[in-house]
């Protein structure tokens, strides 16, 4: 993993957006990675957040290897968000 961009463990469900968001440091500054409920149950099966979260931290490092490569392709939305699909 390129040492400029760190993935803390401190994932979240976000009830108001239904998707896992994950912290990305990237040369210092914070930005947001998700990845929703559909695509999370397509990959993973599971009804719930809490097996969602369960999911994630068993596929954490594919996953974040998937957002490393959207950062480094620049596709944040427009609030900025990396959004895993």
């Amino acid at each position: 993993m390129n040492q400029a961009i760190q993935f803390p463990d401190r994932e979240m469900w976000d009830a108001q957006k239904h998707c896992i968001c994950f912290p990305a440091l990237v040369n210092g500054m914070q930005m947001t990675c998700a990845v929703g409920a559909v695509t999370l149950a397509h990959r993973f099966g599971g009804d719930t957040p809490a097996q969602w979260l369960e999911a994630f931290r068993l596929h954490r490092w594919d996953l974040e290897d998937e957002a490393e490569a959207a950062i480094r392709d620049n596709c944040e939305d427009d609030q900025g968000w990396i959004w895993l699909s």
